[in-house]
């Protein structure tokens, strides 16, 4: 296993082996560059590559905060990503990360590891370097294909993302499982995109019996996120921490 704080990219700027396995690199460690100041700012993570990171007002550096991965739907941007949970983010003090998909959607759904994975490891190394997390609460999360992908990566980083926030998932296909992350999921049971009983009801009841945590909530509702599911993941990960 490869411990390197730094994302993992080959000569020439190609995708590493580890990225095409979704394997990410990046860890927490001691800040060494200056922090970006509370709110929402671009990332620069490469030319094209549209990533936002939201630091909240109460965050100092002497104390550690959560932080989470945020991945958007199909068809959506970082923006969508991050409005899972910008809205409790200055509340609970979350240090949110959303990239955008280099396609429509997210890589192993378009056809393979790869692109999108480099993406979400360049952006957290440039987090871990700026920025004191607590690597106890150190989550990845989505809608959708989000969450189909966070499921996906999170089962895959068990070493690195502690839980796992799916709204709405699809499937998960780690090529690896490592660790044990815990999960939430939670799906709604009028969805006509994702049908509740071959996704989300499906996908809790296999990683249950797979050994996994698993907190799983269904709502009346379609494919939404509703505001009271938003809430109760941030809670359970936040105190189950």
């Amino acid at each position: 296993m490869d411990d390197r704080s730094g994302p993992q990219v080959e000569p020439g700027g190609g995708v590493s082996r580890a990225a095409r396995s979704g394997r990410l690199s990046a860890r927490p460690g001691a800040p060494r560059e200056q922090a970006a100041p509370a709110g929402t700012h671009p990332l620069s993570v490469g030319p094209g590559h549209e990533t936002l990171l939201h630091v909240p007002q109460g965050y100092r550096p002497e104390e550690p905060v959560a932080l989470a991965v945020l991945l958007h739907g199909a068809g959506g941007t970082a923006r969508f990503g991050l409005e899972l949970l910008s809205p409790l983010a200055d509340a609970a003090n979350l240090l949110l990360v959303s990239p955008r998909s280099q396609g429509p959607t997210w890589d192993v759904i378009a056809g393979g590891f790869g692109p999108d994975v480099r993406v979400i490891d360049r952006a957290l190394a440039h987090v871990f370097e700026r920025y004191a997390v607590d690597p106890d609460r150190v989550a990845i999360g989505g809608f959708s294909d989000g969450a189909s992908y966070a499921l996906t990566l999170g089962l895959a980083n068990g070493d690195l993302f502690t839980h796992v926030l799916a709204f709405s998932p699809g499937f998960a296909a780690p090529p690896v499982q490592v660790g044990m992350p815990r999960l939430f999921i939670c799906h709604g049971k009028e969805d006509r995109v994702l049908p509740i009983g071959q996704c989300g009801r499906w996908l809790a009841r296999e990683l249950g019996h797979g050994g996994y945590t698993v907190h799983y909530r269904e709502f009346d509702g379609p494919h939404v996120v509703p505001d009271d599911q938003r809430h109760e993941a941030v809670r359970w990960w936040l105190e189950d921490a």
